[in-house]
């Protein structure tokens, strides 16, 4: 299981690719990143997320930092192709009811 910074734990996929929030399945990061890019990726996007807050009232500020979030998730692995190359399909964002972990998370 993931734990998250508010102390709340949600499982992870038996294939590390997805943790589950709500029932709903969201993209990991690439496990194949080392660590230094990942810190590096992680600091973009924090701060990409901070210029969004602060952009409040412009919409072009708004849409450049909200760009900028999304290039950092893609790098991440997050958004975008999927980081793995077994040709599995990707349920990012699925209901875990509606996907092949349906029996897994039901096991939970």
């Amino acid at each position: 299981m993931t734990k998250r910074s508010d102390d709340t734990s949600y499982p992870d996929t038996p294939d590390g690719r997805y943790f589950v929030v709500r029932g709903r399945l969201w993209r990991k990061s690439n496990q194949a990143l080392d660590h230094a890019t990942r810190e590096r990726l992680v600091k973009d996007l924090m701060s990409a997320r901070r210029a969004v807050r602060d952009a409040e009232g412009d919409p072009e500020a708004i849409k450049a930092a909200r760009h900028l979030v999304d290039q950092a998730k893609v790098a991440l692995g997050e958004r975008g192709a999927p980081w793995w190359d077994d040709g599995a399909p990707d349920y990012n964002r699925h209901l875990v009811k509606n996907t092949p972990y349906a029996d897994w998370f039901a096991s939970l």
